[in-house]
């Protein structure tokens, strides 16, 4: 199939993106963390099991606050209750985005790589026609297949069916 895909974004559109994507970098610089692999098994990630239990314990708080350990400091409970829940929503938001761009440009890689290959058959066709120039780019571009068919044989043996042409693409 070709071109899987036709969308594209204009200059402006990309503009826009990059300068958008530049002003949250801006607006979340110096709050977020990247922890390191260690850092990331030793804290872990909350559970679906551990977070009913945070909910649990926020809801007693929020109906029943007599029943509330004074050891908490529930203020600073309910802020990073309330980031984590920004944070989820936010990465998911992200995520969801940076899934579809992903996909996109797998369809636009895809696109390219069909049209690199009908390229490369022109090229060879041309070669054999002894169009001028063809040589080279064939020489050129021929690296990146691997040769199939071919077993390794004696210096000495060479099929003469055998071409430097009869290479398939990986």
């Amino acid at each position: 199939m070709k071109n899987m895909i036709v969308t594209k974004f204009t200059q402006a559109e990309r503009e826009a993106i990059a300068n958008l994507m530049e002003q949250l970098e801006t607006a979340v610089a110096g709050k977020l963390t990247a922890l390191t692999e260690e850092e990331r098994i030793r804290y872990g990630s909350i559970n679906e099991q551990n977070k009913l239990l945070v909910n649990k314990v926020r809801d007693f708080r929020q109906h029943q606050p007599n029943l509330s350990s004074p050891d908490v400091d529930w203020d600073e409970f309910d802020s990073d209750y309330e980031s984590r829940q920004f944070l989820e929503s936010s990465s998911d938001r992200l995520l969801s985005v940076a899934y579809q761009m992903q996909s996109t440009k797998i369809l636009h890689d895809y696109d390219n790589h069909q049209d690199a290959l009908t390229d490369y058959g022109y090229s060879q066709y041309k070669k054999g026609a002894g169009e001028p120039g063809f040589t080279e780019k064939v020489a050129e571009l021929r690296q990146f297949f691997a040769r199939t068919g071919t077993a390794k044989k004696p210096a000495n043996e060479t099929p003469s069916n055998e071409t430097p042409d009869n290479e398939t693409p990986e």
